[in-house]
């Protein structure tokens, strides 16, 4: 099994590999007919995507602007990979070249408090490539990240966003101790605050006018330590360059009611992630179950009662 892992994982590499050398006009168009492709044949995704977009769009957008935005969703989701090839290609001279950070006094300020930095992020734009941003702009970067089910794909991207010295933290049970270790040290933790988690996981915000369970562990360590939160996001400029945005601090509430600071802070991640969603639509992740755990549930006959908030 080992060995199939192995073989497995070089062969990952050697696609991205070449993948990356494919020139940028005719990655454009593989993607989009590779995008076409996973759309007609893949009926359980494009159902989640349908669904989704529904949810969140269904009063401003009508059936057919909603399918033409799926079929962009899956093309950019495909050109994600000709992108992750181009950066296992390019040295460090050559990517500079292809990013455009903004901002960038926000990260800076938000660090000289001397209480490390909470990134907030989300599964936008090309997130894979936010690592490079921050060794080009000479910032230390810890991202915190669930490993993939599949271990040799798991060990590609791993190498992918360590390649120029970012730190991974698995978001395990005993993650805690190395993203305060890491704020101790002066470092960015970076955290993904975009997908749907079990209930003893999270709080129930608002995304797109309905509830949906939101990882509560940013708001609890930006309140355990006082640490800034600045949020960030990598955009295509439509150029095959990629634009790093570096937001202002934000406004944390901080009183003496811890559970009501959770709540108040993650809607506000959940917000700011929504804006950027509603601003470039088709930069989103749109094929997870975003809303997949329910905030309620049926009680059966003789039950005492159900697992939720």
């Amino acid at each position: 099994m080992k060995r199939i892992e192995v073989l497995c994982e070089r062969a990952i590499e050697d696609i991205l590999h070449l993948m990356g050398g494919v020139p940028d006009g005719l990655a454009d168009l593989k993607s989009r007919i590779w995008g076409l492709l996973w759309y007609a044949l893949d009926g359980k995704h494009r159902s989640i995507v349908f669904e989704n977009l529904a949810t969140a769009f269904s009063e401003t957008m009508d059936l057919q602007e909603r399918r033409l935005l799926a079929r962009k969703v899956m093309a950019r989701l495909m050109r994600m990979f000709f992108d992750m090839g181009r950066y296992l290609r390019l040295d460090s001279k050559e990517l500079e070249a292809r990013f455009r950070v903004e901002g960038i006094e926000n990260i800076r300020s938000a660090l000289n408090r001397g209480k490390g930095v909470l990134a907030l992020t989300a599964h936008f734009g090309t997130w894979e490539l936010l690592p490079v941003a921050a060794a080009l702009a000479d910032l230390p970067v810890s991202i915190v990240y669930r490993p993939l089910d599949f271990a040799p794909l798991d060990r590609v991207i791993a190498r992918l966003r360590t390649r120029f010295g970012a730190e991974l933290i698995p978001s395990s049970r005993g993650a805690m101790r190395p993203i305060l270790r890491a704020l101790s040290k002066g470092r960015i933790v970076a955290m993904l605050m975009d997908q749907n988690v079990d209930w003893y996981e999270g709080v129930w915000v608002d995304f797109f006018g309905k509830p949906a369970c939101t990882n509560k562990g940013m708001a609890v360590i930006a309140r355990k330590t006082g640490a800034p939160v600045v949020p960030v996001f990598l955009l295509p400029d439509g150029n095959h360059r990629w634009n790093v945005c570096f937001q202002p601090e934000l406004s944390l509430s901080i009183s003496r009611d811890k559970t009501i600071d959770i709540e108040t802070n993650t809607a506000l991640y959940t917000r700011v992630i929504e804006g950027m969603i509603r601003r470039y639509p088709d930069q989103w992740f749109w094929v997870h179950q975003r809303w997949k755990t329910a905030n309620a549930c049926l009680l059966p006959q003789n039950a005492g009662g159900c697992k939720g908030p």
